[in-house]
C-alpha cells in the first residue's frame, strides 16, 4: 500500500549566511562599536525589557559612515534583497528597484544581561549579525542563546503518543540560536524572539536591522 504524500502547507523562513572575511572585519567592527558605546547616543526610548548589562544604540547605525559599517550594511542588503527575491519570485529588475528603508542598531552584552520577549512592528523583515558571541563558558546551555518563539504554539494543545516525539518544524518547539561570529540570521518581523541571559566573560556584541520596502511602480 502507497504510503501518504506529506505536504508542509505552513511555513516561516529564516535565512542564514555567513559573511566570508569575518576575521578581518569584525574586529574593526567592535572597536567602532565599544567607541561608539562609551561616546553614544543609546536608544532615547527602549521600549523591550532589558537590564542594565546591556548597552543599546539608537537606531540609525547603518547611516555610520564608518568604512566596516558600511562593508557590513553592503553584505547584509545582499542576503537580505536574495531572500526577498527568492520567496516573492522577483526578477534582478524588480529587486533593483526597491526601496529599502531601515532601522540598525547594536548591542553591547556583558555578564548577566538578556533581551525580553519581543517582535518588530511596522517591519516585514529583521536580521542580527553577530560581531563577538562572547566567551562561551558552558556552564549555563541556554547562555546567550536568541530563541524563537514557535507560532505554531497552539499545537501543544493535546499531547500523546501520536505526536510528542515530533520536532522542528512539525512540533512546537521553541527554535534556539547560538550565535557565532560572522553569522548573519534573517527572520520575518513578526516572530516574537528573545535573548537568553548571557553568563559568558567579555562582550557579547551584534549588530541589528529592521527593514521595509516600497516598490515604485508596482501596481
Amino acid at each position: 500500500m502507497a504510503t501518504p504524500e506529506l505536504r508542509n502547507l505552513f511555513a516561516v523562513p529564516f535565512a542564514f549566511a555567513r559573511f566570508p572575511a569575518h576575521a578581518r572585519l569584525n574586529p574593526l567592527l567592535k572597536r567602532h562599536i565599544l567607541e561608539r558605546e562609551r561616546t553614544g547616543p543609546a536608544n532615547p526610548r527602549p521600549l523591550t525589557q532589558r537590564n542594565a548589562a546591556v548597552f543599546e544604540s539608537d537606531f540609525s547605525f547603518f547611516s555610520d559612515a564608518d568604512p566596516a559599517v558600511q562593508e557590513l550594511k553592503v553584505f547584509c542588503w545582499e542576503q537580505l534583497l536574495a531572500v526577498v527575491g527568492r520567496l516573492n519570485g522577483y526578477d534582478v529588475p524588480t529587486l533593483k528597484r526597491l526601496q529599502i528603508y531601515n532601522d540598525c542598531w547594536f548591542h553591547v552584552t556583558r555578564r548577566g544581561g538578556f533581551f525580553g520577549l519581543h517582535n518588530h512592528p511596522n517591519a516585514s523583515w529583521s536580521g542580527v549579525y553577530c560581531v563577538d558571541p562572547g566567551q562561551y563558558e558552558g556552564s549555563d546551555q541556554e547562555s546567550g542563546l536568541l530563541s524563537f518563539v514557535n507560532p505554531m504554539i497552539t499545537c501543544a494543545m493535546h499531547m500523546d503518543a501520536g505526536v510528542a516525539r515530533m520536532q522542528l518544524p512539525y512540533a512546537y518547539h521553541v527554535a534556539r540560536v547560538r550565535l557565532e561570529a560572522g553569522q548573519l540570521v534573517i527572520f520575518p518581523s513578526w516572530v516574537l524572539h528573545d535573548v537568553k541571559p548571557f553568563e559568558g566573560s567579555g562582550e557579547r556584541i551584534t549588530i541589528a536591522f529592521n527593514c521595509w520596502f516600497t516598490l515604485p511602480g508596482a501596481d
